[in-house]
């Protein structure tokens, strides 16, 4: 039998027509080597559509009439050797006027001069289909549900996907008195906000696009509780079809999913710390090998000098370059101090003592400039860090302000923390000069960068800085505009 695009039958066999049409039947054809799709006038028939009302083309077939969900199981179908005992295959279609229905078609398979051939026919088996598939269904969903521990079932119903039914394990996930009638919109606000419009959409698509989910969210209970809750859902279809309700399970993961995350940012510190190492090693090699080849030159020019004025006037460049390599290590001892200092054992650090003592030993540098200091710790008086670190950060941080206060006005640097979800937060703000972020952004916390015209900027405060808070797991942020002022923002933890 010969097919034609728009579903008609030409050829030899064209006297079959009839007959094929009659049949509550249709008859499909692919062709592996060249991907065509047709099918006969009854495909149309018996999917409710009009003769030529959709294109026929191997998209139509795969991506729009055959069920997303049965397209794998054809697939590989079509692609494994079939045999006259190779038993029929049950797929979903979409109809024009009853959406999803149940077909059986029988594949086979031949090759000619045209090439690779599969074709089958399609028999609406809907009506026969149903009750052993919402029964095989339901049947899942319990096993599902109630044989693992720590798992309890929900069900929105299509009629009024305002509302929805928990069961008493739910309730006692949530914290709740399982006698509380929840909307859809309450059962989803338990959940943290970034996890809220998750939930929403995947409902939504499952109604709509009749797809399951499984996705990972986390609570926050009645009791205030967090806690990691795995829901999935699955849409029960009628026989039109149509989804008529989302049935699911939420199961307690909260074990499993802190170690994975755990297990993740371990991995991410590890990324992390490989990343710095290899750009230290970088900076040593560039800051070494630029001080020791400067000094080699000299000693060359010293030795090929035969006045003494000039052997004078070169060894003192000499000295210069010395003092210089001597500060350099001196510096790279300072960041490998930091790696070493890592194991030490964490201490609770009172943070508003912590600052007065560092106001009080750059006493001089605050009166010669006028600043004024303003520290507010009310949020996060103390902090679980190494002492030595935070000491650091703070002096740094606040010899920075100092040394880059604008001229032309009181300088006023303010020190506070903030606390925000799970996270705590140390702020340093100033009114000083400024740094243009477009221009210097990227480099702002690199080893001997500096941005202002100031003989005693070295350019390994902020370098240090960065690598102490990374080091225990935080970040560091800067946020600028030229003669307006900076503000660090650094997550403690």
């Amino acid at each position: 039998m010969s097919f034609l695009e728009k579903g008609k039958l030409s050829g030899d066999d064209v006297h079959l027509t009839p007959l094929i049409n009659d049949l509550d039947t249709g008859i499909w054809k692919y062709n592996f080597n060249t991907r065509e799709v047709k099918w006969s006038t009854g495909f149309y028939k018996v999917l409710d559509f009009q003769l030529n009302e959709i294109e026929c083309n191997a998209y139509t077939f795969f991506e729009h009439l055959l069920y997303h969900g049965d397209k794998p199981a054809f697939i590989n179908a079509i692609n494994n050797r079939l045999t006259e005992n190779t038993p029929p295959l049950q797929l979903r279609f979409l109809t024009k006027k009853n959406g999803y229905q149940w077909f059986e078609t029988t594949i086979r398979k031949i090759d000619n001069e045209h090439g690779c051939i599969a074709y089958g026919s399609l028999i609406n088996i809907n009506r026969y289909k149903h009750n052993d598939l919402l029964s095989a269904h339901n049947q899942v969903i319990n096993d599902a549900a109630f044989n693992t521990a720590q798992l309890g079932s929900w069900e929105i119903d299509a009629q009024n996907t305002g509302t929805i039914e928990l069961s008493k394990q739910v309730y006692d996930l949530f914290d709740l008195q399982n006698h509380l009638n929840l909307s859809v919109e309450e059962f989803i606000s338990f959940f943290e906000p970034p996890y809220r419009p998750v939930l929403q959409n995947a409902i939504n698509q499952t109604f709509d696009q009749s797809r399951p989910f499984d996705v990972d969210l986390l609570l926050r209970s009645a009791k205030n509780n967090m806690l990691w809750l795995k829901v999935k859902a699955v849409p029960v279809i009628n026989h039109f079809g149509k989804c008529t309700s989302v049935k699911g399970i939420v199961q307690d993961i909260d074990s499993e999913k802190r170690k994975l995350l755990k297990l993740e940012q371990s991995i991410n510190l590890l990324t992390d710390q490989n990343r710095r190492l290899q750009n230290f090693a970088y900076i040593v090699s560039h800051n070494l090998r630029s001080h020791t080849g400067n000094l080699q030159f000299m000693v060359n020019l010293f030795e090929q000098t035969e006045t003494t004025e000039e052997r004078e006037e070169i060894f003192s460049h000499i000295k210069t370059i010395s003092d210089s390599l001597d500060l350099t290590i001196e510096h790279i001892n300072e960041i490998v101090k930091i790696q070493t200092e890592i194991t030490k054992e964490r201490k609770m650090v009172e943070l508003e003592p912590m600052f007065k003592n560092i106001c009080s030993a750059l006493k001089n540098n605050i009166e010669a400039i006028n600043a004024r200091i303003e520290g507010d710790f009310t949020q996060c008086r103390e902090i679980s860090y190494i002492p030595a670190y935070m000491e650091s950060i703070l002096q740094n941080l606040l010899t920075n302000s100092l040394k880059y206060s604008h001229p032309e006005r009181q300088p006023v640097i303010k020190c506070y923390t903030l606390t925000e979800g799970n996270h705590i937060y140390l702020i340093f703000e100033d009114n000083g000069l400024g740094i243009d972020l477009d221009r210097y952004g990227d480099k702002i916390f690199g080893m001997y960068k500096t941005f202002h015209q100031n003989t005693d900027a070295k350019g390994i405060g902020l370098f240090i800085t960065r690598n102490q808070i990374e080091a225990l797991g935080g970040s560091i942020k800067v946020d600028s505009k030229v003669n307006v002022g900076t503000k660090f923002t650094i997550r403690l933890a």
